[in-house]
């Protein structure tokens, strides 16, 4: 099957797309757009979904062999079933009106961004307060979220909102996809330490959504919302990021150019140390793989959380091998390679919170990996409204 698939779509590309010009055949530009939906519609994009929604229904081996053939010809579009998070939680949890109506979409085009964390609930996402009350088929939105990747370019964001404030924080949330170039959406940028502003402040004022964009079940989110934050781990965890689809599992062989370049390599210790960032790699990449295999037999794996927190470990390692490996050239940022080990060391602390902490993390993978007892959670059973804040 391997080798025929291999040769599908090998010949598939030689017809459509221009490996010397890195476009579509018969284009003078690249369209991403276009050639989006030429991915799409062919089953190449999402193979391991179902045909009755983009896919081809293959083992994830098999769609291993058509990212392997895309990647070699250059082409774009492969693993959006693995990277596209929007999407993804979608196809998982939406309404077959709902995909019907927006999932080619979102596989070809829109960014879709995280709405998830607010300033009085980010370690306990189930602590937020934005408002969704209905309105005729509609709901009126009002809130605050904090830490949202890519809100600026987003045309939909992944909304948790609470709907109902008489029953306990779990319950009466609800899960929207929402569109985010309204009236009533104010995106801040957050400047970073790495003089971007990948991060920003979404404030949200009496803007709307349709009662269709709901994901999952009304006042039921919380359960739609787990599959969302659960496949982001997943991306987190393989060292992915999520837009590209690009894999940073070429990082620790970076360290050994790096230590070559600057002859480091003849020390044992140093060399060791290296040699133990790659040996963490490829573990994490087993451990991805069964947690993978896990959620195609029960729907979720608590090993996400494993990986998540073992790459999070690893990028914080790699950085600082960077800046050992550079040593006093680290602190001047006057050459390329000082200004990648400084970039990369502040996006390693950066990385550590997406997804969830380090700290939830250990949390998850304590109660559901290692059957320890929960934590006292004194404000669980109670209804929303009754629970004291400091605001």
């Amino acid at each position: 099957m391997s080798d025929a698939l291999r040769e599908e779509v090998e010949n598939w590309l030689q017809r459509h797309w221009d490996s010397d010009n890195l476009r579509a055949v018969d284009t003078e530009v690249y369209d991403e757009k276009r050639w989006l939906s030429e991915v799409v519609d062919a089953g190449y994009a999402t193979p391991t979904w179902s045909k009755a929604w983009f896919g081809r229904e293959l083992s994830q081996r098999e769609a291993r062999v058509i990212e392997k053939t895309f990647q070699k010809h250059r082409a774009p579009g492969w693993g959006k079933d693995r990277f596209s998070l929007g999407a993804i939680t979608l196809y998982k949890m939406g309404s077959e009106a709902l995909k019907a109506e927006l999932l080619r979409e979102l596989l070809i085009g829109p960014i879709c961004c995280l709405l998830y964390s607010e300033p009085g609930a980010g370690s306990d996402l189930a602590g937020i307060r934005t408002r969704a009350v209905k309105d005729g088929d509609e709901f009126i939105i009002n809130g605050q979220k904090v830490w949202t990747s890519n809100a600026q370019e987003a045309e939909y964001g992944m909304l948790l909102t609470r709907t109902d404030f008489d029953v306990p924080k779990h319950q009466g949330i609800t899960f929207f996809i929402f569109p985010m170039k309204q009236e009533g959406v104010e995106v801040r940028p957050i400047n970073q330490i790495t003089r971007e502003s990948e991060f920003n402040e979404v404030f949200i004022s009496n803007a709307r959504v349709s009662e269709r964009y709901i994901i999952g079940d009304y006042n039921k989110g919380w359960k739609s919302f787990q599959a969302a934050i659960a496949s982001e781990r997943l991306i987190m965890g393989m060292g992915v990021t999520a837009r590209s689809g690009m894999s940073s599992h070429s990082k620790a062989p970076a360290l050994l150019r790096l230590a070559h370049k600057y002859d480091r390599l003849k020390e044992p210790a140093l060399r060791q140390e290296i040699a133990q960032a790659l040996a963490y790699r490829q573990l994490n990449s087993l451990t991805m793989q069964r947690a993978v295999e896990e959620i195609k037999t029960n729907g979720m794996s608590s090993l996400m959380s494993l990986g998540k927190l073992s790459m999070s470990r690893i990028q914080h390692g790699e950085a600082r091998l960077s800046g050992t490996i550079l040593g006093p050239r680290v602190l001047v940022n006057d050459t390329e390679d000082a200004r990648h080990a400084n970039f990369d060391a502040a996006k390693a602390y950066m990385n550590s919170i997406g997804g969830g902490t380090d700290q939830i993390q250990r949390n998850i993978i304590a109660e559901r990996i290692l059957g320890l007892p929960r934590s006292n959670d004194v404000d669980r059973e109670i209804p929303f409204k009754e629970i004291k804040t400091g605001g």
